[in-house]
């Protein structure tokens, strides 16, 4: 269950063994580290990092510089996204007309502490897509010890490139 989910669980009291529709047996994306995600950016040009984090977080907490923002679920009721899948095959449908044999460019998801990237990820595969990565520290990572983020892993804490509007 994904941070978030878990939040949304205990303020309303529900419990839920999907996600968005995705089953907890389904297929995961492969799981990478934040400088790992940066390197195959640099290496693969045609590589897209969706940042799945709602409106609000990408646009007042920051996000990785390059990315595009296709929200799992945003406000105001947190539903998920219906066109996640579709918006993510119209983003890599010219990439996938210039790769060898047609196959899909890497696609790498990121949210805040790489939970909601999960199960978005698990969508895809269940969807059919392929070669999809889930940045599994996220953009700020896990809570510390004081309840912080930012300061034990993810992509702010390794000094990736990232902006804030």
């Amino acid at each position: 269950m994904s941070c978030f989910h878990r939040l949304h669980v205990e303020l309303m009291g529900k419990s839920n063994p999907q996600v968005c529709g995705v089953s907890r047996l389904t297929a995961e994306p492969i799981s990478i580290g934040a400088r790992q995600a940066w390197s195959l950016m640099q290496a693969e040009t045609s590589a897209k990092l969706i940042d799945t984090r709602s409106t609000v977080e990408y646009v007042m907490i920051g996000h990785p510089q390059g990315a595009v923002h296709i929200p799992w679920q945003d406000d105001p009721d947190w539903a998920c996204n219906p066109r996640f899948t579709e918006d993510i095959q119209s983003l890599i449908a010219d990439d996938e007309d210039k790769t060898d044999g047609g196959h899909s460019p890497p696609i790498l998801l990121i949210c805040r502490c790489g939970e909601r990237s999960l199960e978005a990820g698990k969508r895809l595969m269940a969807d059919g897509l392929e070669n999809v990565y889930n940045v599994e520290s996220g953009f700020e990572g896990p809570l510390d010890d004081k309840r912080q983020r930012s300061s034990v892993s993810g992509w702010r804490f390794d000094g990736l490139p990232w902006q804030q509007f």
